[in-house]
């Protein structure tokens, strides 16, 4: 198999990786990033130095409301539309250099799709500590 390999113990982990559990995987996609508090991730939309990307999935948004002016992206869309290189890109997506603030229900996805992010040469890719229920919780605006 491409890109695989077998383990000692008859697991095969992708790309030479020893198989993790998903707390393991979270906590090692964080050391590679700041991750922001919703405080400064509003600060920063109101400035347009970061841009808000939902990947919350649509009966989230329907329950709990929208951040005004975020960008809605469902997660698997989301490399296809915020690759400066792709061709089914957002506007938004101008360069590698755009400081996404990917946001989920409750700050764990969001941390795995900004990794994913950093792998496709957005290095200022960072999640919402705590996602969207935060948001709300710190008294942030949110829409119907």
């Amino acid at each position: 198999m491409s890109g695989t390999t077998e383990q000692t113990d008859g697991r095969v982990g992708a790309f030479g990786e020893q198989p993790v559990g998903i707390d393991e995987l979270l906590e090692r996609v964080r050391a590679g990033y700041e991750r922001i508090e919703p405080k400064e991730a509003y600060a920063a939309a109101r400035t347009g130095e970061g841009l808000l990307v939902d990947i919350r999935y649509a009966a989230l948004r329907e329950r709990d409301g929208l951040i005004p002016g975020a960008l809605v992206v469902e997660r698997n869309e989301l490399e296809w539309r915020l690759d400066p290189q792709g061709s089914h890109r957002v506007p938004e997506a101008t360069s590698h250099e755009v400081r996404v603030v990917v946001i989920c229900n409750e700050g764990y996805a969001s941390s795995l799709a900004a990794a994913s992010l950093h792998r496709l040469g957005l290095g200022r890719a960072t999640d919402l500590v705590g996602g969207f229920q935060a948001w709300k919780a710190a008294g942030l605006p949110v829409t119907s």
